[in-house]
């Protein structure tokens, strides 16, 4: 393929051209607002000049004990000041950071510590243990050729000291003391090259082979501002961190907030009460949240509230599709909401349901279904279609030709470590495969209809399980539902919805109550859609509130097929 022409031959250097990186917002924050609040956790206050030194300890601290380019530092902690720190810091000294989903066994951390080679684990006190007892399962693995990662303990004012106590006490370095080992003016470089590693994230803790996701500085920067900008976040936004910062690095929005020098407010335990308490004592303008967090709040009970909200607070969803009757709820009780779809793999959210004018004139139920597309590609991402996978043709924009959503550009990962035929499959066509089965409306905007593998086939017609999740969520007595195949007798297989029930409802008769909830989807769905079974319970969730899928078609599997003459 021949070079590209330009008008001139002007050579690049380094006054005109340098790699892109989010570690320039922490020096530019520090600069600009000095004694702003940077992160607030409790009795604990840090300003931005404060976290630029602690950060620039943390890189001098790790890079005299060697720790920099080809390292990786793993971060085993809640939403706290250290994990937030780690995000500079780290990359600071060179390193790739790894934060790791605190909700995982130890088998599973065992296998992502000894995967990503981590040379340090940061441990904050309360899962030390789980650090301990992974890092031993390595060890029995590997006999004699183990080597000790330099283990960190972070200590938090907020949380028994006896844990804290505990770690020191078999050779843990405590987080402040090592942070005093390094430099406040330490001198850091920026990577040479942009598409340098900066982070590292796992997919799954839910299967025995998670998929190492590996981040670039370039993508960090791009999908940091990004997020800003389809978020219409202002400077010194105060950002309430409901969002693991283990998932999807929050979002990039660790990055972000340096770049707007705002407010990082942690919560260690993510409950309506503190959300509401947040927002009314800590100013709070912006948080993210799974829609299960929505639905939380929704669902409070009046004790835990503090309404009417004082002033418009910004909401963005990800994650699982969230139900239309969800989005509506939250609107009423004045809360904006931004929804937004992505992956791991994209930096997080990468597509955000762009809201028109033009919708506010429409009736509730019309805009909520609206609000629940997915949407167009964020500014950072270059490409997003619905292709059919077979072709790589795409689908018709109507509505109802399902394809699979497909991405490319700045906002797609470097690839999977350590994993070349995930990576051969995933990049397949010049485009990465996202694995969930979509339509393109014909304004453009796209709606995922369903994971390829969860769609529901029943007498050989395809039946999307978040639509009879849609439906199922509309009775009065639904707190929450996830709907996956179990066989049948007669079709194959059939809708199965396991339910959890609202505070209040009266579970005396859970046939009836299963009987009712069929008929009042039969009112709303295509017959066959209609959930032949109905399991009432708490939903088995994963540490960012994502349903666990897999363990409900386990139990479906556990019940056995549904017998012929049901309906």
């Amino acid at each position: 393929m021949a070079a590209e022409r330009d008008i001139d031959e002007l050579p690049r250097g380094a006054a005109n051209y340098t790699a892109l990186t989010p570690l320039w917002f922490l020096e530019r924050a520090a600069l600009a607002h000095p004694a702003r609040a940077s992160v607030v956790h409790g009795p604990v206050r840090y300003t931005w000049a404060d976290t630029c030194r602690r950060c620039r300890r943390l890189a001098s601290a790790l890079a005299r004990r060697s720790v920099g380019h080809g390292s990786t530092v793993a971060v085993i902690a809640p939403n706290i000041p250290a994990i937030y720190e780690a995000h500079f810091g780290v990359p600071m000294a060179g390193a790739v950071v790894n934060c790791v989903n605190i909700r995982l066994n130890a088998p599973t951390v065992a296998f992502l510590l000894e995967h990503s080679s981590a040379e340090v684990v940061m441990v904050d006190q309360d899962f030390f243990s789980l650090a301990e007892d992974s890092l031993r399962i390595i060890a029995e693995q590997k006999k004699g050729a183990f080597k000790q990662p330099l283990l960190i303990v972070i200590g938090d004012q907020t949380c028994d000291p006896t844990s804290l106590q505990n770690a020191l006490s078999k050779g843990a370095i405590e987080y402040e003391k090592f942070l005093e080992t390094g430099d406040p003016e330490f001198a850091w470089k920026p990577p040479q090259d942009e598409w340098k590693s900066i982070a590292l994230g796992y997919t799954s803790g839910t299967t025995s082979n998670p998929k190492g996701v590996v981040l670039h500085h370039r993508g960090a920067y791009l999908m940091s501002l990004s997020g800003a900008l389809v978020w219409g976040m202002n400077e010194g936004a105060v950002y309430l961190w409901t969002l693991p910062m283990f998932h999807c690095n929050g979002w990039c929005y660790a990055w972000t907030l340096a770049a707007l020098c705002g407010t990082s407010i942690c919560l260690r335990q993510v409950t309506a009460k503190a959300i509401f308490s947040a927002i009314a004592n800590q100013s709070v303008t912006h948080f993210c949240g799974a829609p299960v967090v929505l639905n939380t709040i929704v669902n409070a009970p009046p004790a835990d509230t503090i309404l009417p909200l004082r002033r418009v607070v910004n909401v963005m969803t990800a994650g699982a599709a969230p139900p239309p009757s969800v989005l509506a709820s939250m609107s009423k009780l004045g809360f904006r909401i931004t929804h937004t779809y992505g992956l791991s793999e994209t930096y997080g959210p990468s597509t955000v349901c762009a809201w028109k004018p033009e919708w506010d004139d429409l009736p509730d139920d019309e805009r909520a279904r609206l609000h629940a597309r997915q949407g167009i590609r964020y500014v950072g991402l270059e490409g997003l279609d619905v292709v059919d996978p077979n072709t790589m043709a795409p689908v018709s924009a109507d509505g109802s030709s399902l394809g699979e959503i497909v991405m490319r550009g700045n906002g797609v990962m470097k690839g999977y470590l350590k994993n070349p035929k995930a990576n051969a499959e995933a990049f397949e066509n010049g485009w990465f495969h996202s694995g969930d089965l979509g339509v393109k409306h014909t304004d453009g905007y796209i709606e995922v209809k369903d994971r390829a593998k969860d769609i529901i086939i029943s007498g050989g017609e395809n039946i999307n399980s978040l639509e009879v999740e849609k439906a199922v969520y509309l009775h009065p007595a639904v707190l929450e539902a996830s709907v996956v195949a179990r066989a049948d007798e007669q079709w194959g297989e059939s809708p199965c919805a396991f339910v959890t029930t609202k505070d209040g409802v009266h579970r005396s008769d859970d046939a009836a109550l299963a009987g009712d909830i069929m008929r009042f989807c039969r009112e709303r769905l295509p017959r066959y859609w209609v959930p032949k079974s109905v399991v009432f319970g708490p939903l088995p969730k994963t540490a960012t509130g994502k349903i666990k899928k897999q363990e409900l078609r386990a139990k479906a599997q556990e019940l056995g097929p549904v017998r012929k003459g049901r309906i």
